[in-house]
């Protein structure tokens, strides 16, 4: 497997109304310890879909060369969220193009997504 830096890209729990964050957080917290257990360096980046998404994410896959940008199943699962899905998948290509693109279905299963994607460097 390829090694390197990975960036998870994923919704902010405390920032969606209408339902309990905690659980969410309990898995963001388990899906960062199986990072540990791999070896992979990880960072995490919670956004709030806002008007400062895209900036916030822009200048992130900016900061550090990635490896890998494993984006989240609440951005790309979430039907209104389809355009910012688009948005997000554009700016990685565009902003990180040496990065490979990997999705995860849960965030427990962030780090299984970003080794497929580190395979393919």
């Amino acid at each position: 497997m390829a090694s390197g830096r990975v960036l998870v890209i994923g919704l902010d729990p405390t920032a969606l109304s209408g339902w309990d964050p905690k659980p969410v957080a309990a898995a963001i917290r388990r899906g960062e310890t199986r990072f540990a257990e791999l070896g992979i360096d990880v960072d995490t980046l919670l956004i709030a879909v806002d008007d400062d998404a895209e900036k916030t994410i822009a200048e992130a896959l900016t900061r550090i060369e990635y490896a890998c940008v494993v984006i989240g199943g609440g951005i790309r699962k979430h039907e209104p969220y389809l355009e910012f899905f688009e948005k997000v998948v554009n700016l990685v290509r565009l902003q990180a193009p040496g990065a490979a693109i990997a999705f995860n279905s849960t965030p427990e299963d962030a780090a299984d997504a970003a080794v497929r994607g580190l395979r393919q460097q």
